[in-house]
């Protein structure tokens, strides 16, 4: 127990306290990017499949088959090592300036959880009535009015132990992005662990940080349901 504490102990102090936290921030960046992108997507192809043009809800529906079942790391190889190869070079030169493994895992995390995303926005339409949006069209809003204002707040409510559900499973899929290369904080962990060979401690470090975050996400979407739950008459 003492060379464990001890281990723990030189982890937790500079260079290696600095690198674990450097390593925290780039996994908070990955998640802060494809969370937006897949929130603004999930809405997206919700609004397309509640549309009467079967084209739109075709494509919709293959986007989400598509993205729904492939591995996730498949997909941030192929953003990584694939599409990446089709840009133009400057182009390509740029993204790698700014840091392209942060960019592409983020993308492709983003599209990727854009599907569930999607999918727990439709799970949450169904509970609404049909009533709603017919109400809203006979108050004089268009068929995207309604939606903005009358069915996706709703369908928001409904969907919010889901939607939290799914972004614990983004944060904890950042992870995935050390394939490429990315320094978050599985990789510097592990970088960290082949340069000191406190594997047990390093490691040990990586699963507490994962854990209190994530059930912090998890308090947060009790906290939020208690928020915005109807009341009952």
């Amino acid at each position: 127990m003492g060379l464990f504490l001890e281990g723990v102990d030189k982890l937790l102090t500079p260079p290696y306290s600095f690198e674990i936290l450097h390593g925290l921030c780039i996994t908070g960046e990955i998640t802060v990017i494809s969370l937006t992108l897949a929130v603004l997507i999930g809405m997206i192809l919700t609004i397309l499949r509640l549309t009467d043009n079967t084209v739109l809800v075709k494509i919709a529906s293959f986007y989400i088959l598509w993205q729904r079942n492939i591995p996730v790391l498949v997909h941030v190889i192929f953003w990584y090592f694939g599409v990446s190869n089709l840009l133009p070079e400057g182009i390509q030169s740029k993204i790698q300036n700014w840091g392209g493994e942060v960019i592409y895992s983020s993308i492709a995390i983003g599209l990727c959880m854009s599907a569930y995303y999607s999918e727990d926005l439709r799970s949450g339409l169904r509970s609404l009535s049909q009533g709603q949006r017919e109400a809203a069209r006979a108050l004089g809003m268009t068929p995207f009015q309604s939606i903005r204002h009358v069915v996706l707040p709703q369908a928001l409510r409904n969907s919010s132990p889901s939607l939290i559900n799914h972004t614990i499973l983004l944060f904890k899929n950042t992870s995935l992005a050390m394939a490429i290369g990315a320094a978050e904080l599985t990789y510097t962990i592990r970088e960290i662990e082949n340069n000191t060979f406190l594997t047990f401690q390093a490691y040990s470090i990586a699963t507490l940080v994962y854990l209190i975050i994530s059930l912090s996400l998890m308090l947060l979407s009790d906290q939020l349901a208690r928020h915005f739950r109807i009341p009952q008459r």
